[in-house]
């Protein structure tokens, strides 16, 4: 007899498809299970034929468009009052990551984008913020090491 998904079954499934590497502890807590009851119901989706493998994709996504990645080093005016900067960040989905740094400079942005032109605007966005003194923007030529 096959088994019926219920609907704690397609959370997990969608959570999975959006995120794969998503901890048990976070996936639980999205669909308020512990973490056994997780893990028990990964084992049976798997056994069941649900979920039929693991893969990896590429930065690329698998497809031979290329994806434009930029460091935007990011100073506000003030470093102590200046979390309206990381909250706006936040929003835009092209930010994969944002670190606080010491030293020169305040913020350290990543972009990815499959488009240049998003990543141009995208920096005159963050430039024109509220909270924003001044940008400098690296282009990533290559990845030498990547984890």
């Amino acid at each position: 007899m096959k088994y019926l998904l219920d609907r704690t079954d397609e959370q997990i499934l969608a959570e999975l498809k959006a995120n794969a590497r998503i901890s048990h502890a976070d996936l639980s807590a999205k669909v308020n299970l512990s973490r056994n009851a997780v893990r028990v119901r990964i084992e049976r989706l798997e056994r069941e034929g649900f979920i039929k493998g693991y893969t990896i994709l590429t930065a690329d996504g698998g497809n031979s468009q290329n994806v434009t990645t930029a460091l935007i080093f990011v100073y506000r005016h003030d470093r102590m009052r200046g979390g309206e900067v990381i909250q706006a960040l936040r929003k835009i989905p092209e930010v994969v990551a944002c670190d606080v740094m010491t030293g020169d400079f305040d913020l350290l942005v990543r972009v990815e984008s499959p488009e240049a032109d998003r990543i141009r605007q995208i920096w005159q966005l963050i430039a024109e913020m509220p909270g924003v003194r001044d940008t400098l923007t690296a282009f990533a030529l290559s990845s030498a090491i990547r984890r």
